[in-house]
């Protein structure tokens, strides 16, 4: 979708506050010589921002508003190297507010809803990005946080909760969790927002129908926000994102130049009236591509595909590229096999090897499942895991994100 002008004339805000702010970025497009452009070609012309770029400005580098409009920070993990702070003014926060409300609505939500916020609070966006859109629409929020899964169903059974807002990972577990406690009767669940990890279809069906609930897919990151920048319709043909806060560009991982609509590669996204740290060109590393034309819902608003990996998550195995959303597709076609599964990678004797783990029930023969398995995955990808069939519920369950690939070549 190419920048409008209206769009254009936002970004040319947004360039001259963080020239005027003397943040890291603009300091980046002062030297660049850049104080404004006039057309789409000259947007394409913008320099990319990278996280690395906004680790560099840590702390508060990227600050772009003075500090007496700043009302709150966020922070990436930090788990690579030094956190990314991400400052907020009054305005960030509502506007994040309106937009989460928004992917509320989009999903069917209402004020008379119920809404079980399971994700993290403090630095992290998740938590506290899930309440203040409940609380714009106008909802009852049951601010768990993570963990303690006792209390989880006890307060989802007592409070009528019918919204679970957590992880894909997490909801899985609660879900196991409510089969296993034969609980499923006594809750009154009707719809999952789910975000923060990728998750394929199987994982997806799995909860969908262990929960008897209706799924939705939220998308954002700590540097754009938080979650809450789009969301799926109840026609799942894409997330509908928020247009009149982001522009979003796909452009080719390698070579860095833009795609045609409906073509997969790097979803690279510009805030067009964020004030505490406006990000122009920020690459995201999440893969996904542009759905042309219009959905169902006839939501004026633009699609994207769901996300279908990172750049930074290919793995590559005897001289092939391999995406784990590749061995989910893969899976996919194998109904005894559960959504769980974990990869490992190691170097043994001279080369690589792949071991894939994945779960099912005690009806199949392990070892020809195993078999069957394997050769699909050399006819569709072009070279042989390890697979290892195991019983369902060994894989490991997490209350945050599911680690699903452990590379141990460089351990």
């Amino acid at each position: 979708m190419q920048i409008s002008d209206f769009q254009i004339s936002q970004v040319n805000k947004q360039i001259q506050s963080l020239r005027k702010a003397g943040s890291f970025y603009g300091k980046k497009l002062e030297e660049a010589g850049i104080s404004g452009i006039s057309t789409p070609e000259d947007f394409a012309s913008l320099p990319f921002s990278e996280k690395n770029d906004l680790r560099e400005a840590y702390p508060m580098g990227l600050m772009t508003a003075p500090e007496e409009d700043i009302v709150r920070i966020h922070s990436s993990s930090g788990t690579t190297g030094l956190p990314v702070i991400i400052p907020y003014t009054a305005k960030d926060v509502d506007d994040w507010a309106i937009m989460f409300a928004r992917c509320y609505e989009t999903a069917g939500i209402t004020n008379t809803d119920r809404i079980q916020i399971t994700p993290g609070y403090g630095l992290w966006t998740a938590g506290i990005g899930f309440q203040s859109g409940a609380e714009k629409l106008g909802a009852m929020v049951i601010p768990m946080g993570p963990g303690n899964t006792d209390k989880q169903l006890q307060m989802m059974m007592d409070m009528k909760s019918t919204v679970i807002c957590a992880t894909s990972s997490y909801a899985l577990l609660l879900a196991e969790e409510i089969e296993k406690r034969g609980f499923k009767d006594k809750i009154c669940l009707k719809k999952g927002v789910i975000g923060s990890e990728r998750w394929g279809e199987k994982m997806r069906q799995r909860i969908a129908d262990e929960l008897g609930i209706e799924l939705y897919d939220i998308y954002g990151l700590t540097e754009i926000y938080g979650p809450g920048i789009g969301i799926n319709c109840k026609y799942n043909t894409g997330i509908h994102y928020w247009d009149d806060y982001i522009y979003i560009e796909i452009v080719d991982p390698v070579t860095l130049k833009p795609v045609p609509d409906g073509e997969l590669g790097e979803i690279v996204i510009t805030t067009l009236v964020k004030e505490g740290a406006p990000l122009i060109r920020y690459r995201t590393h999440d893969l996904s591509r542009i759905i042309p034309g219009a959905c169902p819902c006839h939501s004026r608003f633009p699609r994207l595909d769901i996300i279908m990996g990172r750049t930074d998550d290919m793995i590559k195995i005897k001289g092939v590229n391999v995406f784990p959303s590749q061995i989910e597709e893969i899976l996919k076609e194998f109904p005894e096999v559960s959504s769980e599964y974990q990869i490992r990678i190691s170097h043994l004797e001279g080369r690589d090897t792949m071991r894939l783990y994945v779960e099912t029930n005690g009806t199949v023969d392990f070892q020809i499942l195993s078999r069957r398995i394997a050769e699909k995955v050399k006819s569709r990808i072009g070279f042989t895991p390890l697979v290892k069939v195991v019983e369902l519920g060994l894989l490991p369950r997490s209350e945050k994100k599911s680690k699903r690939v452990f590379d141990e070549r460089y351990e």
